[in-house]
């Protein structure tokens, strides 16, 4: 795959924000033109006895059953602190090698992490997503900004995901008596797409089947070169 260098990645904490809040304009947030046929989940898995960030893509072809085509691992040092708010600039790096290496070229890709459900509406999945060119969906597992109504418990129910009076995401039952994710939005797409991508790619877990197998994927390698 090829993306957009769109700023340097060795940037203070001021200037990250500044480097937010002027991308986030750039964001398109209506329903991607093309059809979804070729999806990828993405995951980075953090080595906790040094600096070292093991990140994975996987691309599956979505149908009835999605079928796995195309894997890639990375590997990185972390050369930004953990700040909440600016995950990106401590996670895109290493992702960005694994995407480099795909062959395919994913019609619209999940990320663990927020889209524009973010305090400058701005997170991983809408950072990714400009760079990339490619519609891109946040899929939490815990919120950072917003407030919600209690989500009944039933696959499929969600509630809106309320942040400075606008809607900024969904929180989605994707399993009976497990807790919802927090889905957003990335970039190239808009909120009712990016609930039926996550409720679509679910096979029975919490977790969408790309972004889940992509952390079994890092936490494989982690632990492999961790030994």
């Amino acid at each position: 795959m090829n993306f957009n260098r769109l700023h340097t990645w060795r940037l203070s904490y001021k200037k990250a924000i500044q480097v937010q809040e002027s991308l986030r304009d750039l964001l398109i947030l209506k329903k991607p033109a093309e059809k979804i046929c070729i999806i990828a989940g993405a995951d980075v898995s953090y080595d906790k006895h040094s600096n070292r960030f093991f990140a994975g893509v996987i691309v599956f072809k979505l149908g009835k059953h999605l079928e796995k085509i195309e894997e890639s691992t990375a590997v990185g040092k972390a050369r930004f602190p953990y700040i909440p708010g600016l995950l990106s600039f401590r996670e895109a790096p290493v992702l960005l090698k694994a995407f480099k290496k795909l062959k395919n070229n994913p019609h619209a890709i999940l990320f663990d992490g927020q889209g524009i459900a973010h305090p400058r509406r701005f997170g991983l999945a809408s950072h990714m997503g400009l760079i990339l060119d490619r519609p891109s969906i946040g899929c939490a597992k815990s919120r950072l900004v917003g407030e919600y109504a209690d989500v009944k418990n039933v696959a499929g129910e969600y509630s809106k995901l309320l942040y400075k009076n606008e809607v900024v995401g969904a929180v989605l039952r994707t399993k009976i008596n497990t807790n919802p994710v927090f889905v957003s939005p990335g970039h190239k797409t808009n909120l009712t797409f990016a609930i039926r991508i996550a409720l679509n790619t679910c096979r029975g877990f919490r977790i969408p089947e790309p972004i889940r197998q992509a952390h079994l994927l890092v936490n494989k390698l982690r632990i492999e070169l961790t030994k």
